[in-house]
């Protein structure tokens, strides 16, 4: 692997698992430079296509993923680590689904239960874009909603 910042050669210096044994972890030194960074290796979920809203399809990829958790989590208090295990126990259960196609809708329902447990603020956030929210209102009658489904649990 090169390094991000001066494009040579590095070398491993601490590999374990992460994520649940579902990723590897790798601390990297450049030999050059000698600045660290750490590599995250992945099962990446190969034959899964994704169907739109308008019927098309396209490949599944994480970064799409991580992007639409992470714009709802902007500026809100977590950690990489706590992000990355999120993103990991959504691709989990999407990969659990064990189908070669999902709708984006069931990955939106799915994401959406997961940051209901994680972060209510992003929860609302992403449900305003996966519900395409409309009006102030729909922000109020959903946080209602999650406010007494809150209090029932409790």
């Amino acid at each position: 692997m090169r390094c991000p910042i001066c494009q040579n050669t590095t070398k491993v210096t601490n590999s374990r698992g992460a994520d649940q044994g579902k990723a590897i972890r790798r601390r990297r030194l450049c030999v050059s430079c000698k600045r660290r960074f750490t590599t995250y290796e992945r099962i990446e979920l190969l034959g899964l296509d994704v169907e739109k809203r308008n019927g098309a399809r396209e490949p599944y990829y994480r970064h799409k993923l991580e992007l639409g958790i992470r714009k709802a989590l902007e500026k809100r208090p977590f950690t990489e680590d706590q992000f990355q295990k999120l993103v990991s126990s959504v691709e989990n259960e999407i990969f659990n689904l064990e189908k070669d196609t999902i709708g984006s809708d069931q990955i939106g329902k799915i994401v959406l239960s997961h940051l209901k447990e994680f972060d209510k603020v992003a929860y609302i956030r992403f449900a305003s874009v996966y519900r395409n929210f409309r009006s102030p209102r729909a922000f109020e009658r959903e946080a209602q909603k999650l406010e007494q489904q809150t209090t029932k649990s409790s």
